[in-house]
């Protein structure tokens, strides 16, 4: 499935975390998704942009309106070049961090999408794709 649009944008600083939140906005209003979906990957993006920027060093995102022909939809890559997740399954789960949160980041944003993905090999970099459809 081609993208309809991309942006694809550097995230190296808390402003290109601000950033990257307002692109995910425009393009979720682009799309037609509900408030509450809006919410959903706004703030899947917020997280995700983050733990790209305070584990993986910072890195690239790139948001994508996708359609598959019936629908149309938001999906959102993560991609970082930092030391990778040892174990994705205990990365996911609540209560887990590697840092000095709470541990809800990567399940949390998990929740919010309709569709998540992380590819992750140590010393390599990680991947995380995410999807919300409306």
């Amino acid at each position: 499935m081609a993208p309809v649009t991309s942006d694809r944008m550097e995230v190296r600083s808390s402003d290109d975390v601000v950033r990257v939140r307002q692109q995910v906005r425009a393009r979720a209003l682009e799309v037609g998704l509900s408030l509450v979906d809006q919410t959903k990957i706004v703030t899947a993006a917020s997280e995700l942009a983050r733990n790209m920027l305070d584990y993986g060093g910072g890195g690239v995102a790139t948001i994508e309106v996708v359609s598959d022909g019936i629908r149309r939809g938001l999906r959102l890559v993560f991609d970082d070049q930092g030391p990778g997740i040892a174990d994705i399954q205990l990365a996911l789960k609540d209560g887990f961090t590697s840092g000095g949160g709470l541990g809800l980041g990567l399940g949390g944003a998990k929740r919010l999408c309709n569709e998540f993905s992380i590819d992750s090999k140590p010393g390599e970099g990680t991947r995380v794709t995410c999807a919300r459809w409306k």
